[in-house]
């Protein structure tokens, strides 16, 4: 009876949210800051969590008007997400939208970088994680995991990546 009271409290999960947790469980392994010599900065993390967030993207693209919902589904999460943790980290209301919308652009801009990668592994992971040179082994390593990650996402069939399952 006053369930519309506690909405928040007894509905279920957000749309999104158990990929974007799964995708934020692969972006917090240590293999992108050890081997993979992201650093580990508040922008490091958000290189490694913005290039598997449009990893996971360009794949669900693939599945065309059935991917649709999970696409938008997984951006919101991840808006909400970033604006969440900003407010905790203190930025205020004025320029917290500015902020968001300057996060959502990067992950766009990784969007296309990935649309358009066309194997070339090395490359377009030098651009997506990193801000300026990196050494050959830590480059190497980045683009064999991405290519995995990718090739992982490909394998996972639509629904097992809704319920946050990558194969």
């Amino acid at each position: 009876m006053l369930s519309f009271l506690f909405r928040g409290l007894t509905t279920e999960r957000p749309a999104g949210a158990a990929l974007f947790d799964a995708v934020t469980a692969e972006a917090r392994r240590r293999r992108w800051y050890v081997e993979g010599a992201v650093p580990d900065t508040l922008d490091g993390r958000f290189a490694v969590l913005a290039t598997i967030t449009a990893l996971a993207l360009v794949r669900i693209e693939r599945e065309g008007d059935a991917g649709n919902a999970a696409s938008v589904a997984l951006t919101e999460r991840f808006i909400h997400v970033m604006e969440s943790e900003h407010r905790e980290l203190g930025l205020g209301d004025p320029t917290l939208g500015k902020t968001v919308r300057k996060l959502v652009a990067m992950l766009a801009r990784r969007v296309e970088l990935w649309r358009r990668a066309d194997g070339d592994w090395s490359e377009a992971s030098c651009e997506s994680l990193y801000k300026g040179e990196v050494g050959e082994p830590a480059l190497k390593h980045s683009a064999k995991a991405l290519r995995e990650l990718a090739q992982r996402l490909d394998a996972t069939p639509l629904a097992e990546l809704e319920e946050g399952r990558i194969a």
